[in-house]
């Protein structure tokens, strides 16, 4: 039988926030905690992060068995990855207080480049198996237009390839992780989960028209949706709400929202777009509810997360086969697969889409039925606890009493 494991996960990024790694790492802990066998005893999972809240308590509860523990490690508010980089030796000591003694874990997850820096140090000094989490690597940042640490590269690749095991998020992670220089042994693929008590397609809605909605949740208000208005020209019975971008408040004054309410204009679908701006996690559902299909655009490192809290909610997707995307949305099962910045291309085959509806119904089940067999949270922790396994010290077999006095007793004659 698996003794219950010790399990250190490690961001050095805030983990109060509603981003993907923040999200990823509590519903990680939380559900880690279940062994894999039915009988067995709970794992204990205790996720370490800088503290940036001078008020925060040092020990937070997150689950029966999971805990939160704040390090310090610098100011106690948000930095840069310049300025966490100059606190990285602080954070590897509060690491190696805590790894030395009887906190010691069986084995270490680290989350983010700068986290999995300091945990791989201090995981190799003390002979602890070490796993790493990248959430994204240089190059894929920079395909998609964001500013990376002039560093980040070589030191991704000396993580990875001082890591035991490197788990990505989906094909074209791992097939990056790879390129880098990590032997394709040590990268495994285990992809995000979805909360399916949060996103489920039963539940209160926001309000809508009578019109066909469709939805892109998104962090920027990037080129994507920027092909997503120029695709609504060809779907004239539709409006897209897209929940992303600076907080509603914000919306009057920022000039993203702005150039894009000029180009609605432009292509006259003012009166057919609504900008939303960032919305709580916890409303998102709400908005999905109302969705005849959600929108997944981006050429390059679509958010993995999005389609799946989707499609929890019964809503299939029209995605580009890029990132997370061509693992998760099945075409023509549970959604579609279009051509990046191809707006008249994806326009016509969401208006051919809609105009099927019982093709549409039939991919609103199987896209349920997906997101939550294929990437619930219970079975991406059990995926990842497997691929724990492999890493693990082989432990050894433990000899019953009575066979161990049999051993002892045989003679030459006996075994003859």
């Amino acid at each position: 039988m698996q003794h219950p494991l010790h399990i250190a996960l490690v961001s050095a990024s805030d983990l109060d926030g509603e981003h993907l790694q923040s999200v990823h790492v509590r519903d990680l802990a939380r559900t880690l905690t279940r062994p894999l066998v039915t009988d067995g005893e709970p794992n204990q999972v205790t996720v370490y992060t800088r503290r940036q809240d001078g008020s925060a308590r040092g020990r937070v509860k997150l689950a029966p068995g999971a805990a939160l523990v704040h390090l310090d490690a610098g100011p106690a508010r948000p930095l840069s990855d310049d300025e966490l980089l100059q606190h990285l030796r602080d954070f590897a000591d509060g690491l190696r207080r805590r790894w030395s003694g009887s906190a010691r874990p069986d084995i270490v997850h680290a989350h983010g480049w700068i986290g999995g820096l300091a945990a791989c140090a201090v995981a190799r000094e003390l002979g602890i198996p070490f796993v790493q989490s990248y959430h994204g690597v240089a190059t894929a940042e920079r395909q998609a237009g964001r500013q990376v640490h002039p560093h980040r590269d070589r030191l991704e690749k000396a993580i990875g390839r001082d890591a035991d095991l490197v788990l990505a998020g989906h094909a074209e992670e791992a097939t990056a992780v790879v390129r880098m220089g990590v032997a394709r042994p040590s990268v495994a693929v285990v992809p995000y989960g979805v909360d399916s008590e949060l996103f489920s397609p039963t539940g209160p809605a926001m309000p809508r028209g009578d019109r066909a909605r469709l939805v892109m949740v998104c962090d920027d208000l990037g080129a994507d949706v920027e092909t997503a208005m120029r695709a609504l020209v060809h779907v004239p019975d539709a409006e897209l709400a897209v929940a992303g971008g600076p907080e509603r408040e914000d919306l009057e004054h920022d000039a993203g929202v702005h150039r894009l309410r000029m180009l609605a204009k432009e292509l006259h679908v003012a009166d057919r777009v609504i900008l939303l701006g960032r919305l709580p996690r916890k409303s998102l559902p709400k908005l999905l509810r109302t969705a005849s299909l959600a929108l997944s655009l981006a050429q390059y490192q679509p958010s993995p997360t999005a389609p799946l809290e989707a499609m929890a909610c019964g809503v299939p997707v029209a995605a580009t086969p890029a990132g997370g995307n061509a693992d998760e949305v099945l075409d023509h099962i549970t959604g579609i697969h279009v051509p990046p910045a191809r707006p008249v291309v994806i326009g016509r085959a969401i208006r051919q889409l809609l105009s099927e509806e019982t093709t549409l119904h039939g991919y609103s089940i199987a896209a349920g039925d997906r997101a939550r067999s294929r990437y619930s949270l219970e079975r991406i922790a059990a995926e990842t606890l497997r691929a724990y396994l492999k890493v693990l010290p082989v432990p050894e077999p433990v000899v019953e009493e009575d066979e161990a006095e049999l051993e002892t007793d045989k003679s030459p004659a006996l075994a003859g």
